[in-house]
């Protein structure tokens, strides 16, 4: 109710279905063991550039992901759009 009341859509499916969720529970838990889990963050703010490097410097970057054939996210996109040029 309180989703519908600000005009917002849902993305859960029917109750049980945990898919819709797969992708950024992943990521979270990643983030959690390859990065918070061994800093001990003196401020918000530097906790907040600390994951902004993460994800930017090494996730999408360097992080090789099994669901992109073991490539990067961003090797994954050069790719992709070299794909779309050629076609």
């Amino acid at each position: 109710q309180l989703i519908k009341a600000h005009g917002f859509v849902g993305s859960m499916s029917r109750k049980g279905n945990c898919w819709d969720n797969a992708v950024v529970e992943s990521f979270f838990g990643s983030l959690k063991q390859e990065r918070i889990q061994w800093h001990h963050y003196q401020t918000r703010r530097e906790a907040q550039q600390d994951v902004l490097h993460y994800i930017t410097m090494f996730y999408n970057s360097f992080r090789l992901h099994s669901y992109l054939d073991y490539q990067s996210p961003n090797q994954y996109e050069t790719a992709w759009k070299e794909l779309r040029e050629v076609a």
